[in-house]
């Protein structure tokens, strides 16, 4: 929400939009000008507080039900009451070693499904985790004769993860051929994607035997293939948490339309998958209110990083009315 937007709105304004949403969230029913007159804190006549109340109205704040004299925040309420209005009370030491004592995991995916299940159980709503881009490339590189024609090959990649992959060749090679293999391929071209290994061998390598260059080929193929499908690019966990909520369950085709996002996976944490530079404080957290695609949801988002770089992004998508305690 914009600073221009904010000045449109008094001190008197703010505090009744702030009091409004704050009793819809936690009554979830039209809130009338006794309401806001008890628990604003303004003196204010009744009188008073409908004209503010017709103002925010005309402005797209709030609106009234058909069947009720009280008054809804809008998305644009919502907007405006997360943006600006909204205080957010940080973690004490405790909460925080307690939560990151549920993420100790030597597996990526185990440690993005972790995070996911626990945003979830935390909100009770459907907790998403954007999980880090693979490498193209490899730390250490093994090959281990299976049989006469078929290698595994062992691949660990920049993060730390192990991929297994096997190899089918057409020659049988020897176990020193094997070990002389990986050895080219770690002491020279770790740290390198599969794509620029490939090249360098291609132009650097041709005076090495026919047979060792063919298993370094398949090695980089393989590699290639294992970082390609490493893992999904959503981690999504508690969609059923989501039945729940009266504000969703109350209209099953749009309830539908959220379960078809679900299961695509796709467009749910608009967060660009480059590497971006360390926002600033105030970015870290977001909140975006409908459409995700339907106005009657929100995605609270942040992002992660590992080793001072932004890799992904965790979210909780739940109904634009959330319980103050989630």
């Amino acid at each position: 929400m914009s600073a221009d937007i904010a000045t449109t709105l008094n001190e008197r304004a703010q505090i009744l939009l702030k009091t409004l949403v704050e009793r819809y969230i936690a009554e979830g029913q039209p809130v009338g000008s006794r309401a806001l007159s008890k628990y604003s804190g303004l003196d204010l006549s009744p009188a008073s507080i409908r004209n503010v109340m017709a103002d925010l109205e005309e402005m797209g704040f709030i609106t009234s039900p058909h069947t009720s004299a009280g008054r809804v925040p809008t998305a644009r309420g919502y907007r405006f009451f997360v943006d600006t209005l909204l205080k957010i009370k940080p973690l004490d030491t405790i909460q925080i070693n307690q939560l990151e004592g549920h993420l100790h995991s030597e597996n990526t995916q185990k440690l993005v499904v972790s995070a996911s299940q626990m945003l979830s159980d935390l909100t009770s709503f459907a907790g998403v985790v954007m999980t880090p881009r693979r490498s193209s490339g490899f730390r250490h590189i093994e090959f281990l004769k299976l049989s006469e024609t078929r290698i595994l090959l062992i691949l660990v990649t920049p993060e730390g993860d192990v991929q297994n992959r096997i190899i089918f060749t057409e020659k049988a090679y020897s176990p020193s051929e094997l070990t002389e293999t990986a050895n080219i391929l770690n002491q020279n071209y770790t740290g390198l994607t599969f794509d620029e290994v490939r090249k360098r061998i291609h132009d650097e390598l041709k005076q090495l035997r026919e047979g060792m260059t063919r298993l370094m080929t398949a090695a980089l193929d393989a590699g290639s293939q294992a970082a390609s499908e490493s893992s999904e690019d959503f981690v999504i966990s508690g969609e059923g948490n989501l039945l729940d909520i009266q504000e969703l369950s109350s209209n099953m085709a749009n309830l539908k339309k959220l379960f078809e996002l679900f299961e695509r996976k796709t467009g749910l944490l608009q967060i660009p998958r480059h590497q971006q530079p360390r926002p600033r404080r105030a970015d870290l957290h977001r909140r975006r209110i409908g459409p995700v695609p339907l106005d009657e949801c929100s995605v609270v988002t942040a992002p992660y990083e590992v080793e001072g770089q932004i890799v992904g992004t965790v979210g909780v998508i739940g109904p634009r009315a959330w319980p103050m305690s989630a």
